[in-house]
């Protein structure tokens, strides 16, 4: 925490002195320089000129960008969950029925969706760093929108199979484009709240999801309706998220140089600001060796099988807690309504998150507490008789704390992994690892054992205990390569290269680079 605290107030120094040896005296910079940071060739162009960068125009920069980033991506988070749980709010509005599913047809809808985003996962990271990243974001969601609204058209089991395998092809860009814009904007010490707070909109998004449904389902029982309750549902959801793409279209720009709303004087200023992180704004060059540093990496390894482990969870309750909520004994439309405390739970769990690790300067034992949280949750649905209904709706509501974790995780990659290439790969497994958690979850809660599904919760208890022992691992590593690191700089014989901040180099190439926690 002190490190870190250091560092930004060097990047936020009454005067920021860019003078940096980017040209002529440092033959290390010059020859890195092609491959060097978006940013490097900005401050080029000023040609030594300095910059102050004071307290005050730091605090007024991020006040803008917090007022016209932040807000668009929390709305489209919002979306990013709603638009998946829309399947589960179908389920009980006459979905299965209406497409003729048998057997764990529905498991497999749930399923294949996460087929979709593991199959390119990789390939829209790639493109995430290849490609204008605010261009290619807001394309992405602008399709996933018209492709979940093609849902309400749909007839029978493969074509809603084709629909939700495409659902996640173009969500798979959503997460991973939204953490390489934090870090893209935001210093260290500010990126752990700011992820908490629009991944926080899965929250909201089930709390307005659930209203709306019931909603729907309640004016179509008392009114009618000219189609099914649930098509009208996937034509809000879809409708809504096309109209949020555009409108992320005009206001998030590709970086901090094509920022519209930012004066030109301001810009090189938002790039200073960040010099602090030690990774730059952006890069669209492919490096091998850092994809090879990231795949022999323990921490990318303890990433991914911690997303895979604690997500098999989250699929299947993301995919049936409706249907949980009706077993406790509850009507389908009621089970609507109170499912929609659960999205509460998860916004105050992941502000608190939020809030305590900045505080702390711990973000990964912080996070802990929710998991806890959630397995408590568990423990307390398996544990209850049958007919304590609201014991066990309290238990499910509890489960809501889990993502406290994952985002600390995906806040550390976006604070604790430099380099753009490494940073992407890092991105990519992580989710993949979380596709494939999700891709299990759903089939845990197997139709035979409904309406209590124990065997499911009893998994669920045991992948939540895994995971916590992985964060306690990750927290030990980067508190020994913190002062691995420490003992290098202090070293008499260690010289710091001008500049390097700018140069895309990996944190562990950058001895400078201090990992949060």
């Amino acid at each position: 925490m002190a490190s870190d605290d250091t560092e930004e107030a060097r990047g936020v120094s009454t005067a920021v002195d860019l003078e940096m040896t980017m040209t002529n005296e440092d033959p290390k910079v010059v020859k890195q320089a092609p491959d060097a940071d978006e940013a490097m060739k900005a401050f080029e162009e000023m040609q030594g000129e300095a910059i102050e960068l004071d307290e005050a125009t730091n605090r007024r920069l991020v006040r803008t960008i917090d007022w016209h980033i932040m807000p668009i991506m929390c709305f489209v988070y919002a979306m990013n969950f709603l638009d998946k749980t829309t399947l589960s709010y179908a389920s009980i509005m006459g979905l299965k029925e209406d497409l003729h599913l048998i057997d764990d047809q529905y498991q497999w809808l749930g399923s294949v969706f996460y087929f979709g985003y593991i199959a390119w996962e990789y390939p829209t990271n790639r493109l995430l760093q290849r490609l204008p990243l605010g261009k290619y974001s807001a394309a992405c969601i602008i399709i996933w929108g018209l492709i979940l609204s093609c849902f309400a058209a749909a007839k029978n089991y493969p074509g809603a199979i084709a629909i939700r395998f495409f659902l996640g092809v173009f969500e798979a860009a959503v997460t991973p484009g939204f953490a390489l814009l934090t870090s893209q904007w935001y210093t260290r010490t500010e990126q752990g709240k700011r992820v908490n707070i629009w991944y926080s909109f899965n929250g909201w998004g089930q709390i307005i999801g659930g209203l709306v449904a019931y909603g729907i389902a309640e004016g179509s029982r008392k009114h009618g309706s000219l189609i099914a309750p649930w098509k009208i549902v996937f034509l809000f959801t879809g409708l809504l998220t096309i109209a949020l793409g555009f409108i992320f279209l005009w206001i998030v720009p590709d970086s901090q140089l094509n920022a519209r709303w930012l004066k030109k004087e301001d810009r090189i200023l938002a790039i200073a600001r960040v010099r602090v992180n030690q990774q730059g704004i952006g890069n669209k060059h492919f490096k091998w060796y850092q994809a090879k540093e990231a795949l022999l990496d323990p921490m990318t390894w303890a990433f991914f099988f911690f997303a895979l482990i604690a997500d098999i969870p989250n699929g299947g309750i993301t995919n049936f807690f409706s249907q949980l909520i009706t077993s406790f004994g509850y009507t389908p439309e009621q089970s609507l309504l109170y499912g929609t405390p659960a999205g509460a739970v998860e916004v105050v769990a992941l502000l608190a998150n939020g809030f305590m690790g900045d505080r702390t300067g711990q973000r990964i034992l912080c996070s802990l507490g929710g998991l806890l949280t959630a397995t408590i949750g568990v423990v307390l649905i398996v544990a209850l008789p049958l007919e304590n209904n609201i014991g066990r709706l309290i238990g499910y509501y509890l489960t809501q704390a889990f993502p406290t974790s994952f985002v600390a995780l995906l806040s550390l990659i976006s604070s604790n992994v430099a380099g753009y290439t490494k940073k992407t790969t890092v991105a990519a497994l992580y989710l993949i690892g979380y596709c494939v958690g999700n891709i299990i979850g759903p089939l845990t809660f197997r139709p035979q054992d409904a309406p209590r599904y124990i065997p499911a919760e009893i998994i669920i208890i045991c992948c939540w205990g895994v995971s916590l022992l992985i964060l306690l691992y990750i927290w030990w590593w980067y508190n020994k390569e913190n002062r691995r690191k420490a003992a290098i700089v202090s070293s008499p014989d260690y010289v710091r290269v001008e500049g390097r901040e700018w140069m895309d180099l990996t944190d562990r190439e950058n001895h400078d680079f201090v990992y949060t926690l």
